[in-house]
């Protein structure tokens, strides 16, 4: 049954309904013009369809997924869409959504220097003339991440060289008023040597100079980095659940 949900029109009144999370602020830019919908103690988002972004929500995982079906249900929200969600119980099935892929990850984020690390201070804003470089490094030590040269939503790149060579970068995903990093990553053979600390402390240092707080993602499984991430200040955190409409 299609239940009725009480709607909000834009982004400030979605950012109302969730208390200004630093999820909900990351994932809707100012000036989206967003449809948001509350359901009990879910509040749910869907950004213009020309933004090919993933609709989101807070809150409660069960109202969220039903509200999310009525939408499917009504036309409103198209097959083939992700959707971030409140943690679900990876043993139980989404309730009426027909899923095709389902992925755990944490929301983190910090509004606090991190500590100092160790060559943190080879940590350097790259430029378009790194792009091959970045390229070549990217296809050997993340192939699988979405965050690549000549992305559009890129804002920047950030990097530690050796020599000629690029040894570990991240990039600049900022696209509201919450610093966000992605992609971070180091040259296979110059892991353990502490790159990883450097590059996060140096790109969040760099990202708090313009934003009040710098959020990353991480998937659920990767102890070692959310260990990491959590030794260099990004304690608060937020469990989602991504769905791939089927």
């Amino acid at each position: 049954m299609i239940v009725a949900d009480q709607l909000l029109a834009g982004r400030d009144a979605i950012l109302a309904a969730t208390g200004h999370h630093p999820y909900a602020r990351h994932s809707l830019a100012p000036g989206d013009r967003a449809r948001g919908w509350r359901r009990g103690d879910a509040v749910g988002w869907l950004a213009p369809a020309e933004h090919s972004r993933p609709a989101g929500a807070v809150g409660a995982p069960a109202p969220a997924v039903e509200m999310f079906a009525d939408l499917v249900a009504r036309g409103t929200l198209q097959p083939g869409r992700w959707l971030h969600l409140p943690r679900l119980d990876p043993t139980t099935p989404p309730g009426r959504l027909a899923v095709a892929r389902h992925d755990e990850w944490d929301f983190h984020w910090t509004t606090t220097p991190p500590p100092r690390q160790a060559d943190e201070e080879r940590v350097v804003r790259l430029t378009e003339a790194d792009h091959p470089a970045l390229t070549a490094l990217i296809d050997e030590s993340f192939p699988s991440t979405t965050s690549r040269p000549g992305d559009p939503t890129v804002v920047d790149w950030y990097g530690i060289r050796d020599g000629d060579r690029i040894v570990a970068c991240g990039a600049d995903r900022s696209r509201s008023d919450i610093g966000f990093l992605a992609g971070l990553t180091v040259a296979p053979d110059l892991r353990g040597r502490g790159l990883g600390a450097a590059l996060t402390a140096g790109m969040t240092r760099a990202l708090l100079a313009r934003h009040d707080t710098v959020a990353l993602g991480v998937y659920t499984a990767n102890v070692g980095a959310v260990r990491l991430y959590r030794r260099l200040g990004f304690t608060a955190s937020l469990a989602r659940s991504s769905v791939l409409l089927a």
